[in-house]
């Protein structure tokens, strides 16, 4: 079965979160987004869909970065997202700096056997760096490199851990957008 949709470009999006849409209640796949123009629909990744159930509230504005695809036969196109932050947050909401420094620090366990660094996990470990750096999140999460974890189809491999939560395989963009979320 061949797959019938062209990757168009990525999209970074501002508008009103509207809520959640899905199949049956408590199990939602999308999020509606409302722009100036009109509503759009927008996929989330099953890794994000219950940090968002937390922490996402209808009415508060957003930023949602992704992914838009062609479908071939319908010439529908489909948004999916690999990023979802907040924009509308009031600067005087900020936990203070001692309640900041009890929380628990966020850590990356990046893979750094052989397999995973053919397959492009030094790479990846100073992507992730960069993007800490630059988000200036360096001094609050930790970047472990780590052992094999015995996924090695799937290098290179890496856990992004906040709290007791643990997500695998998200691209970068989102993990800075949850940490981002979490340290906030």
């Amino acid at each position: 079965m061949s797959h019938h949709y062209l990757k168009l470009s990525e999209f970074n999006l501002e508008g009103q979160f509207l809520g959640f849409l899905g199949d049956s209640p408590g199990k939602f796949k999308y999020l509606q987004l409302a722009l100036e123009s009109e509503n759009v629909q927008i996929k989330i990744p099953k890794e994000l869909r219950q940090f968002l159930s937390l922490s996402l509230v209808p009415g508060e504005q957003i930023r949602v970065f992704g992914i838009s695809k062609l479908d071939t036969h319908t010439g529908e196109i489909k948004l999916k997202a690999f990023g979802v932050t907040p924009i509308g947050v009031c600067p005087n909401q900020e936990i203070p700096l001692q309640q900041r420094k009890s929380l628990p620090k966020a850590k990356i366990l990046v893979c750094q056997k052989s397999g995973c660094i053919k397959r492009g996990g030094k790479a990846l470990l100073s992507e992730l760096e960069k993007m800490l750096y630059e988000h200036g999140l360096s001094d609050q999460v930790i970047i472990e490199q780590t052992g094999c974890f015995k996924c090695c189809k799937s290098a290179p491999n890496y856990i992004l851990q906040i709290g007791t939560k643990e997500y695998k395989k998200i691209h970068p963009e989102a993990i800075v957008s949850l940490l981002e979320s979490y340290l906030s």
